[in-house]
């Protein structure tokens, strides 16, 4: 081994003394070090929505992961751009918005190591800046923790918005009383739709909508609740939003009574009939309950906008006639994630005065309790908000 000269190693020692001292961390850094009993993160960036309302929407999930070994109480959550404050929810608020696991039920006190998210909408006025990066302060009770320091709090959870441009597609149907069923931002049957599927969490469903619709008198069926020919819907055509090619089709499902869900139906059965889309560019359009031998196309055809790929039906995990749609960025229909998409052109018809009152006439066949919107107010490059009516043009 060759002898170093006595300069050479004060040379060396002096280089790896101050190499040390670079990457040993600083007293503020030290004094930094908290335990943070709850982990924020989140699994998809947020993509920036245009409403029919208007304004911008900002839709995603923050996963909240309890470390400790005790449970933890969710006081406050707050979602901020900066230093600003976009979004508080706290107490019942928070609670309703919060699920253990994958398909629990609202809570806002998770157990010892256990996982819950956060169903999380921002929602911009018009010409609104959008933020580049948002952040995640929480505010909580970890019972695990010495009495008098229970109380945490800190900011995690850092996601930057993704300025990926949304796809503008044509409408899925024609005609009018068309209602944006369970349609963006807070819908529980789609935005807390998060399953574990094939090793991931999954919410293919977090822009769906289930298009059903109003006859002349306002009612989405008249007649026999569960005759299927009662429903204004049943029987229209179902279009495609675009030119594409069709990447599957499943036919051949029975429809299903309405008026109940069905049981056992399996996970590859519950879209019922249905067709998949490839729009371009990893964006994919999922068509739902269609009636069973309606499908005119198969995998491989390539469709132009505005034809007709089968009829809606009640097949599948379905309660009632509609077109359940979609827009995700895998082929397969639970194990992908939902994208944010616009429709060209429609015209807003009217609002239902709530999601109870949609229920009511689903259930009884009664008219639905609306706001007419007179003159009927036409949206381009929009997303039909929740409870929308909509009539489609040619």
């Amino acid at each position: 081994m060759p002898m170093i000269a006595m300069p050479s190693l004060r040379r060396l020692l002096a280089t790896l003394a101050l190499a040390a001292a670079l990457c040993a961390p600083s007293a503020a850094e030290r004094a930094a070090e908290q335990i943070t009993p709850l982990l924020l993160s989140t699994l998809t960036a947020p993509v920036p929505l245009t409403g029919s309302d208007g304004r911008t929407h900002l839709v995603y999930e923050l996963w909240i992961t309890n470390a400790s070994s005790g449970d933890a109480v969710l006081e406050k959550l707050e979602v901020l751009d900066g230093e600003q404050v976009l979004l508080t929810l706290e107490g019942p608020a928070l609670a309703a918005r919060l699920r253990p696991g994958a398909n629990g039920e609202p809570t806002a006190t998770l157990g010892r190591y256990v996982q819950s998210f956060a169903a999380l909408h921002l929602s911009l006025p018009p010409g609104a800046a959008v933020p580049q990066q948002l952040a995640h302060r929480i505010v909580a009770q970890a019972l695990a923790a010495p009495p008098g320091q229970q109380q945490v709090q800190h900011v995690g959870g850092r996601v930057a918005v993704d300025r990926r441009e949304v796809v503008v597609i044509g409408p899925p149907l024609m005609g009018e009383g068309y209602i944006a069923g369970d349609s963006c931002c807070d819908a529980v049957r789609h935005t807390r739709a998060a399953l574990p599927v094939n090793g991931r969490i999954r919410v293919a469903q977090r822009f769906a909508v289930d298009w059903e619709q109003l006859d002349a008198q306002g009612r989405i069926y008249h007649g026999p609740q569960q005759a299927l020919s009662s429903y204004t819907i049943y029987g229209q055509p179902a279009l495609a939003v675009a030119d594409a090619r069709v990447v599957s089709v499943v036919d051949g499902l029975p429809e299903q009574t309405p008026g109940s869900y069905p049981r056992g139906i399996s996970l590859d059965q519950a879209d019922g009939n249905s067709v998949v889309l490839d729009l371009g560019g990893q964006r994919f359009a999922l068509y739902a309950h269609l009636q069973p031998g309606s499908i005119t196309v198969k995998a491989g055809d390539r469709v132009r906008r505005g034809q007709v790929l089968g009829k809606v039906g009640n097949s599948g995990n379905s309660v009632a006639p509609h077109l359940h749609f979609h827009v995700m960025d895998g082929p397969l229909p639970v194990d992908a994630n939902g994208l944010p998409y616009t429709i060209d052109s429609f015209w807003i018809t009217g609002h239902a005065a709530s999601t109870e009152a949609f229920d009511t006439a689903e259930a009884k066949g009664t008219p639905l309790a609306m706001t007419a919107v007179d003159p009927p107010r036409k949206v381009s490059d929009s997303l039909p908000m929740d409870m929308s009516i909509v009539r489609f043009d040619r």
